[in-house]
């Protein structure tokens, strides 16, 4: 019996440990949305296919507590309707047309749940939910996190209300600070204190590489807002930058390569 034990007890580990996680990459921001409507499936779809390390999308709360993916407090600019997510139910905003605006080619494109959008996801890339809301959505992104065994992989771009909320849900949920601080070395000293994964600077220029030393010595994966010029790209991975955001994801995997940055299979 004992040895048995021993035995299950490995092969969780082995499960839960054997999906290898990029160590940096493109963040492909709202999926591929140069080309494609921003957090749909086809703009994951085409994300997916390009390789990308991973992959940011924004989540809040409908009017009847379903988790869906909208940048935008309201659905004026990409969608065919109006109004407030907050005050549109799941029924109004999957009757709305979400990909015309951008090209008519997507017509009858839907805003996506977060679990139809989880479903898409490949488990080996990073998923970067970014919760438009506060303790609710924090508490209800987590809770769907855990029950679809996505922890090893997504972890929530939240405020300090957001993030506790979802640690006290799901107490391994993995967090990226965004509570952005007065200079990038407090942010940074900030998110270490909070013992978040993961970071997301903001800037164009020149990185704060001493503070982007201080969270890599600290464990903290770095993501960076935004500058996806092939000489800014250029510049955040020489300067230890994990995951620069890109809204062009096709034109930055050859800069990546130059990097050794393989797109994912």
């Amino acid at each position: 019996m004992k040895h048995l034990l021993l035995f299950l007890t490995c092969v969780a580990v082995l499960h839960a440990d054997d999906i290898a996680m990029p160590a940096r990459g493109l963040c492909a921001h709202r999926g591929a949305m140069s080309t494609h409507p921003e957090n749909t499936i086809p703009a994951f779809n085409e994300a997916i296919r390009l390789g990308a390390q991973m992959i940011e999308f924004d989540v809040q709360l409908t009017k009847d507590g379903a988790l869906v993916l909208m940048h935008d407090a309201t659905v004026d600019r990409t969608t065919n309707g109006k109004g407030k997510v907050a005050d549109l139910t799941l029924a109004e905003l999957k009757a709305l047309d979400a990909g015309s605006k951008l090209d008519a080619k997507f017509a009858g494109t839907r805003i996506p749940t977060f679990e139809e959008a989880l479903a898409v996801f490949p488990k080996n890339v990073w998923l970067n939910c970014h919760l438009k809301g506060g303790a609710d959505v924090g508490a209800a992104t987590a809770k769907v996190i855990a029950q679809t065994e996505r922890t090893h992989q997504a972890f929530l771009a939240a405020t300090a209300d957001a993030a506790k909320a979802a640690r006290t849900a799901v107490p391994d949920i993995l967090i990226c600070n965004m509570e952005r601080q007065s200079s990038s070395m407090v942010y940074a000293e900030e998110t270490i204190a909070m013992k978040a994964q993961f970071i997301q600077l903001l800037g164009k220029g020149e990185v704060p590489v001493d503070a982007v030393k201080l969270l890599k010595k600290a464990g903290v994966r770095v993501n960076y807002y935004h500058d996806e010029s092939p000489e800014g790209l250029r510049r955040q991975w020489n300067a230890g930058v994990d995951f620069p955001l890109v809204n062009d994801l096709a034109a930055a995997v050859p800069i990546a390569r130059e990097f050794g940055i393989e797109p994912v299979k």
